[in-house]
């Protein structure tokens, strides 16, 4: 509503000028006109037609002033209505997102929900299943967080897919690279230090970029082409072995068409 009544007033400016004199003076002016040896020209300071010799007013000086705001106001205009789709955009952009917290995938009118996946704490002298939310005591020494599967079934063709990520919690969050290793997917290695036993967490991660789209609402994408491969948006408590985990993988377009053309 504020754009549009910027705009109002922007085209309401643009029919008031200043019709220049020779001698530097000016009047301000709604429109003129030049009938032979006069200059007829409705002021905006008294409200009615006047007239004034032709010979006393800078009709060049005027015009290119007037030309000048002209193209300005006009620029504005079309700023202000960009301004107005952006913001329509963004309105329907933020209310096609589904309101429950995890990880969404648009493309083009439709709204793919990303699998959360389970996840294991793997280290040399066990294997654990780590419930999502709830972190387990670990020995000191080396462990990897890995998902279980060579591959994910969710598949994006983009090289820079765009998430929409709304938080669980007021966490950090990324995209991460996974390590492929025989049937599972490493996330993270983790190295558990003796006697204080703090967590270093090591992550291949993807340089982002991030939206705040509104509370708790995040748009997330890489600020690089993705190598084809397998990777997750993960959110997580730095120092802590508490991972929420959506994965997938990207799959060049090329490689989708000659993967089906190698089928036939």
């Amino acid at each position: 509503m504020a754009v549009l009544f910027f705009t109002a007033a922007l085209l309401l400016a643009a029919d008031i000028f200043k019709l220049y004199l020779k001698d530097g003076d000016y009047h301000i002016v709604r429109e003129y006109q030049v009938l032979g040896d006069r200059v007829r020209y409705y002021s905006t300071e008294r409200g009615d037609w006047e007239e004034i010799p032709k010979e006393l007013v800078d009709l060049d000086k005027t015009e290119k002033e007037r030309s000048a705001r002209r193209d300005s106001i006009q620029k504005e205009t079309r700023e202000a209505d960009e301004e107005e789709r952006a913001e329509r955009d963004l309105r329907r952009e933020i209310g096609a997102i589904p309101v429950d917290a995890g990880t969404y995938y648009k493309t083009g009118d439709q709204i793919k929900t990303l699998t959360l996946a389970d996840y294991k704490v793997i280290t040399n002298k066990t294997r654990q299943t780590l419930k999502v939310l709830s972190p387990i005591p670990l020995v000191p020494g080396k462990a990897s967080v890995v998902i279980q599967g060579a591959r994910s079934s969710f598949v994006v063709n983009e090289d820079r897919p765009s998430f929409y990520f709304r938080l669980a919690k007021q966490e950090r969050f990324g995209i991460v690279k996974l390590t492929p290793k025989k049937t599972v997917r490493v996330v993270e290695n983790i190295s558990i230090i003796p006697v204080t036993k703090e967590n270093y967490e090591e992550q291949k991660q993807v340089e982002t970029f991030e939206q705040e789209l509104g509370p708790g609402l995040y748009k997330i994408w890489p600020e690089k082409p993705l190598t084809a491969g397998e990777y997750a948006v993960v959110e997580y408590t730095e120092g802590e072995v508490e991972l929420l985990i959506w994965d997938f993988a990207y799959q060049p377009r090329e490689s989708v068409t000659h993967s089906a053309v190698a089928k036939k």
